[in-house]
């Protein structure tokens, strides 16, 4: 795809098409350096004609809220998509089974499912992503996850094509599934069950208030920086930082969190390098401490 094949179509989408898009203020963290071309498509026909006319001679790379991601200081050499508002579209089918676009705010799914009495997506309303990034990393908390409440998705793959994956045909396991990673996640079936609006209502207040207890809110963070090593220890990785690593640790304008020691925050101005070494100081002496190799949670984008 060259320049005049992208102004070509712009000039014909109701998407935007733009070119050397800043990404800092499209992720939590305020970090990263530009992008080479930045399509937000507002139709599936207009995602799927614009992934035909690229066909697969470039990166790409889909973005959600932006709430786990850390791009890179230079130039991210590729396609940076970001779904539009008609791919957040949430209706109801048969009583206790959700349709969510995959651009759809979990917090907001949560509430439009306790405002319809379906029970089973309260944790949703303490997730600060996309269902579509939730799909991807089978994301959860309070012991539930995406994958208790899946039934299908709906994706289409790098070449243009439109598919359905039923949940028998997915492997979730820990902040993660087996779809390819050449899938861009259109919607999804979530099943529920009914329940009185009230205790639904309860159950949410009940999870926010835990969090808030726990977590650092409003502040340039990536959420969960590491994954719990479930399959090395049963410690939290939070205890292993907090008895591994000197607390105010920091490299630049990284600092990690005094209320949570999971979530690293940009205090200012920090760079991708400065979070990264970060990220790799407390690797390292987490490791060097307790033998346990720590895995990333947020996302890496290079």
């Amino acid at each position: 795809m060259n320049l005049k094949d992208l102004e070509n179509f712009s000039n014909n989408a109701s998407g935007k098409v733009l070119f050397d898009y800043n990404l800092n203020k499209s992720n939590w963290f305020n970090i990263g350096g530009k992008t080479k071309v930045f399509f937000k498509p507002e139709k599936l026909n207009e995602l799927v004609d614009f992934l035909k006319l690229f066909n697969n001679r470039g990166k790409i790379f889909v973005l959600g809220a932006g709430s786990n991601i850390l791009f890179k200081d230079d130039i991210f050499d590729g396609v940076v998509i970001k779904l539009g508002k008609n791919f957040s579209n949430l209706s109801i089918l048969n009583k206790e089974i959700i349709i969510a676009g995959s651009g759809a705010q979990d917090k907001t799914l949560s509430k439009f499912a306790s405002e319809n009495s379906l029970s089973g997506f309260e944790f949703l309303s303490c997730i600060p992503g996309t269902v579509g990034g939730g799909i991807r990393m089978n994301s959860g908390c309070f012991n539930r996850e995406f994958k208790d409440i899946i039934l299908s998705v709906q994706a289409v793959d790098t070449s243009g094509n439109v598919i359905t994956v039923s949940r028998d045909k997915i492997n979730f396991s820990y902040r993660k599934c087996d779809l390819n990673n050449n899938l861009i996640f259109l919607s999804a079936s979530l099943k529920g069950k009914k329940e009185d609006k009230k205790k639904i209502e309860k159950e949410m207040i009940l999870l926010k208030s835990k969090k808030d207890k726990t977590q650092p809110t409003k502040i340039k963070t990536g959420g969960s920086t590491f994954k719990n090593p479930i399959d090395q220890t049963n410690k939290k990785v939070w205890e292993l930082i907090k008895s591994s690593v000197p607390l105010d640790t920091r490299f630049g304008d990284a600092i990690i969190s005094e209320k949570h020691c999971n979530f690293f925050i940009n205090k200012d101005k920090a760079s991708c390098s400065d979070m990264k070494k970060l990220i790799n100081f407390v690797q390292k002496k987490v490791f060097d401490t307790t033998g346990i190799r720590l895995s990333l949670e947020i996302i890496l984008v290079e």
